[in-house]
């Protein structure tokens, strides 16, 4: 039987390496678990499976039993993010005391993240945030029709630029998370969607975040994934995003895939995963074009992918089932 979760808990909590100042530091990442995004609880995003990490009434208490937690395992990191299932500046979900006590706690590092909604973004809210506060917005593409059809995200592009510019306005920094390839996209106008949406969040944003969607259990995304409508990008797809942006915008690009290697996330052909991976991470950090030079047999496949996928007038996973090693992995 499954262990009943409790609200008193994180979700999770790891450490991992980011940026802060120009340089590379330790960060602390927390998952706190709350009320729940309350744009989830009317169907929610196609790809987000976070509401599921999300509790029935969860107290001030509760949340700030999970700080405690957080604190007794901080060691001074200087970046440290803090995520819910929704929105950090939702107050049905991270209700205001437990907000200034949550600012208070970590007052004293260089960075701190959490992501809101922008209807939730006002600028008495902002006048009220620690200079040391990044703001992390889902804006996913600058589409439009992409963001209402293939993601259902409830906002549009122009609502995240006038978040983005407030936010800045403010004093605090921006980080803008893009989706690389949601649903009913064919692979190629994926990356020219993604390259678009970079153009159009670069002037309010300073990291730009580019987000292969991972395969999460229960959400739309997984049932066309299940039934071989859906295949996650390739790498090569991420690599293209990146080299195409790379030294035009002022802002950082960086990507930190979820599920990278695996049939749910961003893949190759299993044998250049890896490498594939590592040199996506080295440009995060470093921005130079040139960590990116890879290279696998595998990359003529994946043109041929995006020629036959235009060819057919499909998003379907062509090749679920043509190559058994692609099918070993889960």
């Amino acid at each position: 039987m499954k262990a009943k979760r409790s609200p008193s808990e994180l979700e999770t909590l790891w450490k991992e390496k980011d940026m802060s100042g120009g340089r590379t530091v330790d960060a602390m990442v927390m998952i706190m678990r709350t009320n729940g995004c309350v744009w989830a609880k009317t169907g929610g995003c196609t790809m987000c499976g976070y509401k599921t990490a999300s509790l029935n009434n969860v107290t001030e208490e509760d949340l700030l039993a999970q700080l405690d937690q957080a604190l007794s395992r901080y060691k001074g990191e200087p970046f440290v993010k803090i995520y819910t299932s929704g929105s950090f500046l939702d107050e049905n979900e991270i209700p205001l005391a437990v907000r200034e006590r949550i600012l208070e706690a970590f007052s004293g590092c260089e960075r701190l993240l959490f992501e809101s909604r922008p209807e939730f973004i006002t600028e008495d809210v902002l006048a009220q945030l620690p200079k040391n506060v990044t703001v992390a917005l889902g804006m996913e593409t600058s589409d439009p029709e992409v963001m209402d059809v293939c993601i259902r995200k409830g906002f549009t592009p122009e609502d995240s630029r006038r978040a983005g510019t407030m936010i800045k306005a403010a004093g605090l920094s921006v980080r803008t998370y893009l989706l690389l390839k949601p649903i009913n996209m064919q692979e190629g106008r994926a990356i020219d969607s993604a390259v678009e949406s970079v153009r159009f969040a670069a002037p309010f944003s300073d990291e730009i975040s580019i987000n292969p969607v991972n395969v999460q259990k229960a959400t739309v995304t997984e049932r066309l994934w299940k039934r071989g409508e859906y295949r996650s990008p390739w790498i090569w797809s991420l690599i293209e995003v990146l080299k195409r942006c790379a030294g035009t915008v002022d802002a950082r690009l960086m990507s930190s895939p979820s599920g990278g290697g695996s049939q749910r996330g961003v893949h190759n052909c299993g044998r250049c995963d890896e490498k594939a991976l590592a040199a996506v991470e080295r440009f995060s950090f470093s921005q130079d074009v040139a960590d990116l030079d890879v290279s696998c047999e595998c990359l003529n496949a994946w043109n041929d992918y995006i020629v036959a996928e235009s060819a057919l007038g499909t998003a379907t996973d062509l090749d679920r089932g043509l190559d058994s090693d692609l099918m070993i992995r889960k």
